[in-house]
């Protein structure tokens, strides 16, 4: 991965917080992003201690120099809590549900057009 990295090559940590991931990877492995489970971000607003853990993932991974995205987003309260935490890049159905490649391409292209007459 070292070797991989040196050539230009991004990494990001699937599901962390889950499965095999584990803290000491974050400190021997080159990761460049690192995405939180969705289990933990659907507990947002029920759960207050997967809400800690989330603001703990999120401020341990930003010292470290990595960037932190958020899976499984799917209600504008969560969205909210991981704006303020410091966690603005998020995935899920709140923004889309899956679609074709081509319906993806132009909602990209139409969301580029809107942004540039609008700045």
């Amino acid at each position: 991965m070292h070797a991989l990295k040196e050539m230009g090559v991004h990494f990001s940590m699937d599901d962390f917080g889950t499965g095999f991931s584990s803290l000491n990877y974050l400190t021997r492995l080159p990761f460049d992003q690192l995405k939180i489970d969705k289990s933990f971000v659907h507990n947002i607003g029920i759960k207050p201690s997967d809400m800690m853990i989330i603001q703990t993932i999120i401020g341990m991974v930003h010292n470290l120099g990595i960037e932190v995205i958020a899976e499984g987003v799917e209600t504008e309260e969560q969205r909210a809590f991981l704006e303020y935490n410091n966690c603005p890049l998020c995935q899920g159905y709140l923004f889309s549900k899956p679609v074709p490649i081509a319906q993806f391409e132009a909602l990209f292209v139409a969301c580029k057009s809107y942004r540039t007459l609008n700045n």
